[in-house]
């Protein structure tokens, strides 16, 4: 019987967060909420904080905890900011869940490594912007770093089936679904509205992995994020449109074997693995039938349609400042994108003109990361770029 792990989840009031919670609900003689932190939902922030009365929260600002300690029914810690994060590190925990976006998640992640054994990650801007910083890391103090995202976790466990021994595997497939544009005519793309590329297909996400989806930008990410996590280089790591998100990954060993994930595309399988590895407990969650997974499709994916795909795999091959940049400027198209200021086409262009922009930059440590980071996404050469 695994015995009870004690867990701080970063960005409890998101998507990861919310289902790795739904998690510890359906073990709960298995997991103990040890702290949560939130961003601008502080009305879910507390709601989880009163269920689960983990003795440390963390919220962005005074502002914000203020407003949470005015909802609360006991009596927690709460903690501020950038600092509140990484002082949240101090805590005693067995597993850190790492379910916060962007480089926020940087300073923490860095202060948990020496300290934490057992680190689930689920933000893809650690590994793509400091991917070497925080694998040599991980590898200096033997840290169990495990991936949440649904692709990574199916890699990682389909390695395992060969004992990590790369010299068994020829390559290895990630699967993407699409997103809600891959049969559709590329000349009416500069048609394509916010909302029409919020329209997944199969995952319930946030607004910004559900562009990122759209554009096939996520799975440049992930390209980049395998090649850190399990070293495969990037001429090995390959890309195939699955629209059932029913296999997650496939490696191919070098005897001719093809070994698959399969699943429903359901985010509690990745986090329980996660939360409960190396045990394999039996799931609450509802599981597919063998018979419902019929039709598996596989295509490749249309590069010049979705340019962002080579585009992430280029800067990740070029490294130094360039998925650091690329990664920024992503964020900040995005954005632009759902605010109405540049179309579905000039998530490409803008992107483009601030790697232009940034290519003699430098950033050789994590703080040059964050820097460079922030400098990015205040830049506002994005607003004078059109389609």
């Amino acid at each position: 019987m695994m015995r009870q792990r004690s867990v701080v989840i970063l960005g409890s009031t998101g998507s990861i967060g919310t289902q790795a919670l739904d998690v510890a609900r359906a073990f709960p003689d298995l997991f103990h909420i040890q702290g949560l932190t939130g961003h601008n939902n502080v009305q879910l922030l507390a709601e989880q904080a009163n269920e689960f009365k983990p003795p440390t929260l963390v919220v962005p600002s005074d502002e914000k905890k203020s407003e949470l300690l005015s909802l609360l029914t006991y009596a927690p810690e709460v903690l501020v900011g950038e600092s509140g994060l990484v002082q949240l590190m101090d805590v005693t925990m067995d597993i850190l869940l790492v379910a916060i976006v962007g480089t926020a998640a940087l300073p923490p992640v860095v202060a948990a490594i020496p300290k934490v054994s057992h680190i689930a990650i689920a933000n893809k801007e650690v590994l793509v912007a400091a991917g070497s910083i925080i694998m040599d890391l991980v590898r200096k103090h033997q840290t169990r770093f495990i991936p949440v995202d649904s692709e990574h976790s199916a890699l990682f466990q389909c390695l395992a089936a060969v004992d990590f021994n790369s010299e068994s595997v020829k390559h290895v497939t990630l699967t993407a679904s699409g997103g809600p544009f891959w049969q559709r005519d590329p000349n009416t793309f500069s048609s394509i509205s916010a909302s029409d590329a919020l329209k997944h297909p199969n995952w319930d996400m946030g607004a910004k992995i559900s562009i990122d989806s759209a554009t096939m930008m996520n799975k440049g990410l992930e390209v980049i994020e395998a090649h850190h996590l399990f070293g495969v280089p990037f001429d090995d790591i390959h890309v195939v449109v699955h629209p059932k998100s029913i296999v997650h990954a496939f490696i191919e060993t070098v005897d001719g074997a093809i070994l698959a994930h399969m699943g429903r595309p359901d985010m509690r399988y990745p986090i329980q693995y996660a939360m409960t590895y190396p045990k394999r407990l039996s799931t609450p969650f509802q599981q597919a039938a063998l018979t419902q997974l019929s039709g598996l499709e596989f295509f490749e994916p249309n590069r010049k349609a979705f340019p962002l795909l080579d585009l992430a795999i280029q800067c990740g091959r070029q490294g130094g400042v360039a998925p650091v940049v690329f990664n920024a400027a992503n964020e900040v198209a995005v954005q632009l994108f759902l605010t109405g200021e540049i179309s579905y086409l000039g998530i490409h262009a803008t992107i483009l003109g601030m790697l232009d922009y940034f290519s003699s930059s430098v950033a050789s440590t994590i703080d040059d990361i964050i820097h460079l980071d922030h400098r990015v996404k205040t830049h506002r050469l994005s607003h004078q770029l059109t389609d």
